[in-house]
């Protein structure tokens, strides 16, 4: 007899719920549909469903994106990078708390070195026909962040090698839900020919047909919902193999028009502007964005990010900022328009010369008109880079009013997203602290704060 399976996967949806009503659709008919032929499927999400950068995800933490794949019926979930370093420690341990899915992540333990209540390093899916099916995931490794953040990552492929050993004798088929990218995708099938799927995700790679690598099939969904992976594998219940496996990806823009589309997106910008509009500090002035200029915005968190980061100096682009800072009453909702980036502050130490060399890589004309996306970034350009307290006049390195000899120690104050070497390679090799959880746009509210508190 022959047995058909049916997954359906999503993967780096980044609270981009436009496509949501239909994704919902789609996958809670079909698998009443599969149910009543039947045969068995399972839902997936393969990481970064939330991004905080939504107002929705920001009010609720992430909580409202559990419930929603709790509507949806998922079977089971693991995390990628935004649900794993963007939260605090206390924050993603409550993550889950409601889930009504399995949770499942091989590579990450608590800073005990114990593996965390809310979550399985595998699991076992079984069909209406008995068969047993291998689950095991991995989340790519940013080990030091997570250490930081109270976490420990573990190497991916060593974890992975355990869990096959543990599930290939208690198992018909093995999957592996991957947060890790398409190269290190294809370099797992290469090593790990137990494994049947791979559902990738992480580097927003399209598989429209699946990619077979050694003996796996790598299926992926792209970004943001606009596709939803279908992989379909047909088990042979006597000899225990499968005889072929299918993957396709369905295009949300083609499906059909759910009711209330938009009432819906309004119904999640409505709830979690109300849980942010609770007040963060009172602005004594107004002050105005500026994408190609310095401006009393750009000095205002100028002086925030020293300050909280207890340096002379700062760097980062203008287009942070995406609203003006309003004179009067600032709620939390407020600051989150203005930065919803989910960027945390760094600081990096160089000497003057190496400093020196930053300020005319600053100068690069193409960067302000620069449409940026990923690294953390949510807005539309680049923006002017902004050298706060520091400049280079004669030839000679001024800090913060101050001469700095060439071979002078510095702590600059910057954001994380430059220190991945695109715009100033130096940085990701240069010593650097990074702040956690803090988001720069917490920066912006403590000194609010400390503003107001020093003026009462």
């Amino acid at each position: 007899m022959i047995e058909t399976i049916h997954f359906y996967h999503t993967n780096d949806l980044h609270s981009h719920f436009q496509h949501w009503p239909r994704i919902h659709e789609l996958v809670t008919t079909r698998k009443k549909w599969h149910l009543e032929e039947g045969e068995s499927s399972f839902t997936l999400d393969i990481g970064d469903h939330i991004d905080r950068s939504h107002v929705f995800t920001e009010g609720t933490l992430g909580k409202g994106n559990v419930e929603l794949l709790n509507k949806a019926f998922y079977d089971v979930a693991t995390i990628g990078n935004n649900e794993g370093i963007t939260l605090a420690y206390n924050e993603l341990e409550n993550l889950y708390q409601d889930a009504q899915f399995q949770v499942v992540v091989g590579n990450l333990l608590n800073q005990n070195g114990d593996v965390p209540t809310w979550l399985l390093p595998t699991t076992i899916l079984t069909t209406i026909h008995g068969t047993k099916i291998g689950v095991t995931a991995l989340t790519a490794e940013y080990t030091q962040i997570y250490k930081q953040l109270g976490w420990q990552v573990t190497d991916a492929f060593l974890t992975l090698k355990a869990h096959i050993d543990h599930l290939k004798d208690e198992t018909d088929i093995i999957i592996c839900m991957s947060h890790l990218g398409i190269q290190v995708d294809e370099e797992m099938a290469d090593q790990f020919p137990e494994i049947d799927v791979i559902f990738g995700a992480h580097t927003h790679h399209i598989l429209h047909e699946g990619k077979l690598v050694n003996r796996s099939l790598l299926a992926a969904a792209g970004k943001f919902g606009y596709y939803v992976g279908h992989v379909t594998l047909n088990f042979d219940l006597e000899k225990k193999v499968i005889l072929n496996r299918h993957a396709v990806l369905y295009d949300t823009n083609e499906l059909k028009e759910s009711p209330n589309e938009e009432e819906f997106l309004n119904v999640l910008v409505k709830k979690g502007k109300d849980l942010l509009s609770v007040p963060a500090f009172t602005q004594s002035e107004h002050l105005q964005k500026e994408w190609f200029k310095d401006s009393a915005l750009s000095s205002y968190f100028g002086e925030a990010l020293t300050a909280f980061c207890n340096t002379e100096c700062a760097l980062f682009n203008a287009g942070l900022f995406l609203t003006d800072l309003h004179k009067g009453e600032v709620s939390h909702f407020d600051i989150h328009q203005l930065m919803p980036h989910p960027i945390n502050p760094c600081v990096i130490e160089l000497t003057g010369e190496e400093l020196k060399e930053i300020y005319q890589l600053s100068l690069n004309e193409s960067w302000p008109n620069l449409e940026l996306k990923g690294l953390g970034f949510r807005g539309v350009v680049m923006g002017k880079m902004i050298t706060h307290h520091f400049k280079v006049v004669d030839e000679s390195l001024i800090v913060h009013g101050r001469y700095i000899n060439p071979t002078d120690r510095v702590r600059l104050a910057t954001l994380d997203m430059f220190t991945f070497g695109y715009f100033f390679p130096a940085f990701k090799v240069l010593p650097k602290t990074y702040y956690m959880p803090e988001f720069i746009r917490d920066v912006l509210i403590a000194y609010g704060q400390n503003n107001n508190n020093r003026n009462n």
